[in-house]
């Protein structure tokens, strides 16, 4: 099979670190061209652990070499600075996976959370990449819009239960992520002072994942109770959701049937941890039942299922190819 040109956009990052280590051991995708906002180094220079495997030319972002040099590309890179590239790249028929909220959400619930959206066409015909809820929809598509990693977590867990959920309602979402979420940029909030044996909320109630969340569990703000915590670990993400429930049903069997046929989704016997979805896309499930209220916890690799390898897999779909190519399915244990 011929190999497929692709390009990572936003390589200084973790998620683009992610993507570059996915892609340079992807047996179909070729990584063809990697860019940041200031271009001027290599790969290598900018993350020195890839001294000796990948010494790729790092350029600065321009429309015209990516239209040149990719098929696809990912985007990895801020809200508001996707939409500026994407409106152009769909001009030329590029396909994007864009890592950014820019396409995840309506226009104006967007807008309400983020900044003014200028690239209204594109924004409505961008399919939400959650290949457990959307497949279809991705293979058929030019641009998706990845998930957040809290929605990821949250909407897998308390989705297949909806149905089941009394409602107006209050859906509480209590997440814990590692650091590696907030980003390569350097803050007093997450400073190793600051977290080491520690941890604490923030935007308790007012993140704006919580829009996304709602919006993808079809229900409203009001009714999405979110908190995330920063955690002193590197990665992984759980996600623990209290719902109350009604009407006779095993929770376990709902789980097991719903994803029957998922290849990243394991349900589990007994509660979920961290390190055994590390470096993976898997996310793993556990729920548990008591009366009318329902306990549903989820962990993933806020980098991999949350942002890089998911983003991959959406790629293999809209390229037609096997959604597990080139994915790892082995964790980082211990």
């Amino acid at each position: 099979m011929r190999r497929i040109n692709v390009g990572v956009v936003g390589a200084t990052g973790y998620t683009g670190l992610e993507l570059v280590k996915i892609l340079l051991n992807h047996p179909i995708f070729h990584l063809n061209y990697v860019a940041n906002s200031e271009g001027g180094t290599t790969l290598a220079k900018l993350h020195p652990s890839l001294n000796g495997v990948c010494d790729i030319e790092v350029r600065k972002a321009n429309v015209e070499d990516i239209v040149f040099h990719c098929e696809l590309v990912f985007l990895a890179v801020p809200h508001k600075t996707a939409m500026e590239l994407v409106k152009p790249l769909m001009a030329k028929h590029v396909k994007v996976v864009d890592l950014s909220a820019d396409y995840r959400l309506p226009q104006d619930i967007y807008e309400e959370f983020y900044v003014e959206h200028t690239d209204k066409e594109n924004l409505a015909n961008a399919v939400y990449g959650l290949p457990e809820l959307f497949r279809e929809e991705i293979k058929k598509t030019n641009l998706v819009a990845n998930p957040g990693c809290f929605p990821t977590s949250a909407v897998l867990a308390a989705y297949p239960f909806m149905q089941y959920r009394v409602k107006n309602t209050p859906i509480i979402v209590d997440s814990k992520t590692g650091v590696s979420g907030a980003g390569k940029k350097l803050s007093e909030t997450t400073h190793f002072v600051n977290v080491n044996d520690n941890l604490f909320a923030y935007n308790p109630l007012l993140h704006r994942h919580s829009p996304e969340i709602a919006h993808k569990l079809g229900v409203t703000l009001d009714e999405v109770h979110f908190v995330p915590h920063l955690v002193p670990v590197t990665r992984g993400m759980i996600s623990s959701i209290y719902m109350q429930v009604e009407g006779e049903f095993d929770a376990q069997t709902v789980l097991e049937e719903f994803y029957k046929e998922e290849p990243f989704i394991r349900i589990l016997n007994s509660p979920v941890t961290m390190k055994n979805v590390a470096g993976t896309n898997f996310c793993d499930i556990y729920v548990q039942r008591k009366g009318d209220m329902l306990f549903i916890s989820s962990a993933i690799d806020n980098l991999m299922k949350g942002a890089s390898s998911a983003a991959v897999v959406n790629a293999n779909l809209m390229m037609g190819l096997d959604e597990k190519s080139g994915i790892s399915n082995i964790a980082y244990v211990p």
